[in-house]
Formats: C-alpha cells, sequence, structure tokens
C-alpha cells in the first residue's frame, strides 16, 4: 500500500494553525449523499462478503475436528463407546487424556470419515468463493462511488473558480490555485481509492469476528480483547504525531509548484539576470523543508505498522495458550481453538490496517481541507436583473450604443486605501477615449471597473443609461472587446484563437476568420507559416514573435464585433510600421463604437476625441491633443518628457 510519501508533492513553510481534521472528515464524508443508494448497496454486498468470511474458519474448524477425531477412533479398539473409552482411562489415573477425549467425537474403531470431510470441505470452498465474487461486487461498486464523486467535486472546483473574483487570483499565487485543482483533488482520489473499501471492509471483520469468538467462547474472546486497548494507545499516539506533519506536507504543496511555475514561466529572464543559481537554492531550500516533512510524516506513520504487528504476535500467543488449556481440559474441541487462533488473525489484521490507514486518511483530510478553504471562497457579488431593457443595454437595442456614464465612481482595493474617487466623466457613442498617466494612475483599474472585474465602492457607472450593476456580466462583457498588453493564446490553431472572440453560440466562417486577420494585419505572416491558419500554436505561443502573437489577439478582437472597445496598450509589442497600419485599422473598426485606449506612447492617440489624464486616481485634465498641449499642463509635461530633446546632466 503506497502512502502519500509516493506521490507528486512539495515542501515549505510550516502551517499556522492545525487543522479542522474532524470537521473536514465530516463534510468530505457528505460528498458522497448523491450516491447513498449506490453505498447501500455496496455496504449489503460487503456485509455478506464480511460473514461468510467469518464463518469459514468455523467451518475448517468442523473439518479439523473430523480428521482429529478419526485418528483418535482408529487408535481405540472397536466394540467400546466413546463414553467406555473416557472411563476407562479415568480408572486408570489418566485424567488430563480423558478430559481432553471428552471433547472429541470419536467412534472407537472407525478413523477418518473422507466423505465427510470432503463435503464439509466443498462448503468451505464455496463460502469463500461467495465471499470473494461478494466482495469483487463491493470493491467495483466502492471505485463507481468515489470516481463519481471526485468528479463532482473537479466540476464543483471549476465552477468555484469561474465565480471567484478578480481580486482573488490577484491574491493567490497561480501554481497555488492549480496545486488544489490538481494536486490536492488527485491525492483525495488516492486516499479514498486505497481507504474506503478496505476500512469498511476492516470495521465490518472485527464486528464479525467479535461475534464469533463471544459465541464460540466468551473466555477466550476477552483475552483476544486484552490488546485492544493497547493497539487504540499506539493508533492514537502514532497519529497525533504524524497528523501535523501530513498537514504542513500538503499545506505547502502550493507554494513548491507556484516557485516552479515562476520560474519556468520567467525561464528567459532568470538567465537573462544570471539567476540561475538564486533560483535554484530557493527551490533546494524549499525542497529540503518538504524533504523533513515528509520524512517525519512517513516515519511517524510508518512505525505504527511493525508496533500492530507486534501487539497482534502478543494477542496470538495468548490465544495460543489460553486455547491449549481449554482443550486440555475438554472444554473447547482442537478445531474450535484452530478457528480461534484464525479468528485471532482476522481481528488483529483489521485492526492494523486501519492503524496504518490513518496516515492515507490524516493526508486526504489535510487536501480536502485545502479543496474546502477554495470552494468556500468569497464570490463575486450575484448578477442583478434589473428592469427592462438592462440586458439588452448592449446586445443590440435600437437608440444609441455605447454611450458610458461614470458619476462620482470611487474605488479602493484595500478600504484604508482610497485609490479613485468622485470620478465623473461621459464618453458619446462613437467616441474615442484615451486614457493617460503615469504608472499606478489608475488608468486599467478604471477599464475593470467598467468591464466589471472589480465593483464600485461609490457611485455607478452606466451604460445607455443602464446601471451596469443591474447587468448580467456575461451581457455586458459579451458587448465588449478587449486587447490587452499581456497576449494569451491556448494551445490549438491560429484559427482557433482568433474565432475565440466570436460568441460561442456563433459560427464563424474561415473567411470570417481571415477577413479579421487582415483587418488586423495578422494575414500576411499567418500566411508564412508552413501551414497557414492551421498551424497550430501551444499555450506559451512559441513559434510565433510577441508582436505576432499581440496581432493574433488583435484579429481577435475584430471577430468579436464590440460596441466598446478598450485596448490596454494593444499596439506595445508591434514595430512602429505595424502600430501605424493597425491604428488605421483600428480607426475602422471604432467608427460608430465607444472606445478606450490605455497607452503610454502619446504619439498613438493624436487622433482621440477625448483624452483623459489621470493622476492618483483623478482626471486632472481632459480635452483633445492640441487643446491639452496649448494649456501646457499635466499633458503637455508627459509629451515632451517623451519627445523634447533635452540634454539632463548629473552632478
Amino acid at each position: 500500500m503506497s502512502g502519500p510519501g509516493g506521490r507528486i508533492m512539495a515542501g515549505g513553510a510550516p502551517t499556522e494553525r492545525s487543522m479542522d481534521f474532524k470537521g473536514s472528515g465530516k463534510r468530505l464524508l457528505r460528498q458522497f449523499a448523491p450516491e447513498r443508494v449506490t453505498l447501500w448497496w455496496m455496504l449489503a454486498a460487503c456485509v455478506l462478503s464480511v460473514a461468510l468470511s467469518v464463518i469459514g474458519p468455523k467451518i475448517l474448524g468442523r473439518a479439523t475436528d473430523l480428521v482429529f477425531a478419526g485418528v483418535v477412533g482408529r487408535q481405540m479398539e472397536d466394540g467400546g463407546s466413546k463414553t467406555q473409552v473416557v472411563e476407562g482411562l479415568r480408572e486408570k489415573g489418566d485424567d488430563g487424556l480423558a478430559d481432553m477425549l471428552s471433547g472429541v467425537g470419536f467412534t472407537p474403531g472407525q478413523g477418518i470419515d473422507f466423505g465427510a470431510v470432503g463435503d464439509v470441505l466443498l462448503m468451505a470452498l464455496a463460502v469463500y468463493v461467495g465471499a470473494g465474487l461478494l466482495m469483487l461486487v463491493s470493491t467495483r461498486l466502492s471505485i463507481r462511488i468515489i470516481n463519481l464523486t471526485v468528479f463532482r467535486m473537479r466540476e464543483d472546483v471549476q465552477a468555484k473558480l469561474s465565480r471567484l473574483p478578480l481580486k482573488y487570483f490577484d491574491q493567490q499565487k497561480r501554481g497555488e490555485v492549480l496545486s488544489r485543482a490538481t494536486n490536492d483533488i488527485d491525492n483525495i482520489s488516492q486516499t479514498m481509492q486505497q481507504t474506503m473499501g478496505q476500512l469498511i471492509n476492516s470495521l465490518l471483520t472485527i464486528v464479525g469476528v467479535l461475534a464469533m469468538m463471544f459465541w464460540m467462547s466468551p473466555l477466550l474472546a476477552l483475552v483476544a480483547l486484552v490488546t485492544v486497548p493497547l493497539s487504540v494507545v499506539v493508533a492514537a499516539k502514532v497519529g497525533k504525531r504524524s497528523q501535523p506533519q501530513f498537514v504542513q506536507q500538503w499545506k505547502t504543496t502550493g507554494k513548491l509548484n507556484a516557485h516552479i511555475e515562476e520560474m519556468y514561466s520567467g525561464h528567459a529572464l532568470v538567465k537573462v539576470f544570471g539567476r540561475q543559481e538564486e533560483s535554484a537554492e530557493a527551490f533546494r531550500e524549499q525542497n529540503d523543508a518538504l524533504y523533513e516533512a515528509g520524512f517525519k510524516a512517513q516515519f511517524n506513520s510508518g512505525i505504527m505498522q511493525p508496533l500492530m504487528f507486534f501487539v497482534s504476535n502478543l494477542n496470538y500467543v495468548l490465544v495460543a495458550v489460553v486455547g491449549g488449556l481449554r482443550v486440555a481440559s475438554g472444554s473447547l474441541s482442537i478445531g474450535d481453538v484452530q478457528a480461534f487462533i484464525q479468528y485471532s488473525r482476522q481481528f488483529s489484521m483489521p485492526l492494523t490496517q486501519v492503524a496504518s490507514m490513518a496516515n492515507l486518511v490524516q493526508s486526504g483530510v489535510a487536501s480536502a481541507e485545502r479543496i474546502f478553504e477554495l470552494l468556500d471562497a468569497e464570490e463575486q457579488e450575484p448578477d442583478v436583473v434589473g428592469p427592462a431593457g438592462a440586458e439588452g443595454a448592449v446586445s443590440g437595442s435600437s437608440g444609441p450604443r455605447g454611450r458610458v456614464a461614470l458619476e462620482e465612481v470611487s474605488f479602493r482595493y484595500e478600504p484604508d486605501k482610497p485609490l479613485i474617487e468622485n470620478l465623473s466623466v461621459v464618453v458619446e457613442p462613437g467616441q474615442t477615449v484615451a486614457i493617460v498617466g503615469p504608472t499606478g494612475a489608475g488608468k486599467t483599474t478604471l477599464v475593470n471597473l467598467l468591464m466589471r472585474f472589480y465593483e464600485v465602492t461609490g457611485g455607478r457607472i452606466t451604460l445607455d443609461g443602464v446601471d451596469i450593476a443591474k447587468m448580467r456580466r456575461e451581457d455586458l462583457r459579451s458587448g465588449i472587446g478587449m486587447v490587452l498588453q499581456d497576449t494569451w493564446l491556448f494551445g490549438g490553431t491560429i484559427a482557433d484563437n482568433i474565432a475565440y472572440g466570436a460568441s460561442a453560440t456563433r459560427h464563424v466562417t474561415r473567411e470570417e476568420i481571415e477577413e479579421a486577420a487582415r483587418a488586423a494585419h495578422a494575414d500576411r505572416f499567418v500566411r508564412t507559416l508552413p501551414d497557414g491558419y492551421d498551424t497550430v500554436l501551444d499555450d506559451e505561443g512559441s513559434g510565433v514573435s510577441a508582436g505576432e502573437k499581440q496581432l493574433i489577439t488583435i484579429a481577435r478582437a475584430f471577430l468579436s464585433d464590440p460596441v466598446i472597445l478598450v485596448l490596454d496598450e494593444a499596439t506595445s509589442s508591434v514595430d512602429t510600421r505595424t502600430e501605424v497600419l493597425i491604428q488605421k485599422a483600428m480607426a475602422r473598426l471604432a467608427h460608430g463604437r465607444t472606445s478606450f485606449v490605455i497607452a503610454h506612447r502619446l504619439s498613438t492617440i493624436r487622433d482621440a476625441d477625448v483624452i483623459l489624464v489621470m493622476e492618483n486616481g483623478s482626471i486632472v485634465e481632459q480635452g483633445t491633443h492640441d487643446g491639452l498641449l496649448a494649456a501646457g499642463g499635466a499633458y503637455a509635461r508627459l509629451y515632451a518628457a517623451q519627445f523634447a530633446q533635452a540634454v539632463a546632466e548629473v552632478d
């Protein structure tokens, strides 16, 4: 049986608090509720299998009694009876042998009844075959229950990730989130596969064997139970020592995964700045921490089995000694003692198995707690269905389309750190609005509020007169095309990546894809690739340059045919000539649409209808390019900083 040490894990800092083992364990068990009918069938098959397995030793004991009786009877003279033989031994003063033979059902002069022995053995064979078949049914049902439960947990995690607000992902490392969605769920699956059926079988076996032992000999049953308190103490002590190590082991899995993911994603930068050794040292530190936690957890839990075997052997010796004395006194037959010894093994083995599975259960529940922490994370506010027309504000309703108004908008990431305060601006349909300002001024935050990636903390934003907080996010975002500075491509063909911009319910033709690519000036380089639009890209976009990836994402925005266009440094990765071409294409795309352009290169926004200059979350200036330059304010200073040919002298 492999423990958690054989799985992919990571290490890190110790946990800050102890795990709620009991609460998380109960919640994990409640995940099986939808499979309760199958679970009852599984339990029924397991109970019948254990019952047959428990009867087996008693039947074999009957066979032993028949053989022993035949051996004894063959050595006695024919013509007498068992009673006469026993009385004759007592008259000779051999009371010990007389007491023992009094408990044996022999007939003087008759040997082993092989027919009766054969019948008993056939019965035992049938019982054990039946037990095996029923256990096979129970195991198959158990596997089905576990896989369906884990399937639902994966669906719950996926659905939860789609409901989490952007701020959750801003606060969590990507590797940590991925670790919970993959490693921890896999660990839960493996834990349940290795423990669920066996644990139920072991517990039922303990109950069934105890019942049989008390029925056959209460005295021997009590002798067998003498070692149980010792077993419980051993299991409790070892489990208490190993549990914190398993919690630490799985709680820090995401930390090492996050480090590996970051170093792999930024592999080129790590090499450029010569940070390989520093990165390797950080990995070694976390790997050493994992080694320590894993070693302690596995060592502490690993001593469970030898200790339980020692207790089991004590039990075996006690039963053998007391059982032998009972046979000598004639109180028990030798077959019953043989059965009892088998029962003592059947009783000790499940106890050992239950104790040995404690480490797996602790590891699985530790992972379950991490999953439940994710599932309990605060979700984004649910969509509120507003008045009629709210859902159709961006879906092609008649009248003005794309009028955006920010009315006394305030926002802060942290309650005590205001970022945007009392911001008001109106953008008319079809206008191109450029947003400029220094880093951290709130430009991208403003767009995130428009997309409802974050909710405003004060004021409101309206689209065609409808408060976007009363619109479904899906309806709002379906009418907004967005091109970010950080490109994102998925594994698939270039055509598939461009088609991703269209609605999921809309069938996109190859002609539409190529038309969007031509509009974004991506068609030329795509056709130079060996497979053209059918060229397969991986999720890193290997095989195309950063600028070419940017063109693909811009083509995606063209294909979406949005009401509002948002460009966040969308041309930052393309050359100057292509940038000019894209600006012309954007002008065509923006015709009749409201466009928000975030730009640091002020040369790209000269033709904007309105330029908003932001500083510290507020709009300090707004106007046209020429007007703002003439005003000689913040915009003029930004422009001069980029284009003035000044000589800086540093003392």
